[in-house]
């Protein structure tokens, strides 16, 4: 059985890293500079990289 504790740390996790993605996507399409632009394109999706591998543990905890 997992720590409920651990559990709660990646939710949170995750949410952060979910709200990374929305945040950088978002800055990119507002920021004219287009180098902070891609860079900020670039950080999205290594954030929503980073939410799909918390989701896959978040999943994973729940079968348990």
């Amino acid at each position: 059985m997992m720590n409920l504790e651990t559990k709660d740390m990646i939710t949170k996790k995750l949410l952060d890293a979910q709200e990374m993605v929305r945040d950088f996507e978002m800055f990119s399409k507002q920021i004219s500079d287009q180098e902070v632009a891609k860079a900020f394109k670039n950080f999205a999706e290594t954030s929503g990289m980073q939410a799909q591998e918390l989701q896959k543990l978040v999943d994973k905890y729940k079968r348990d």
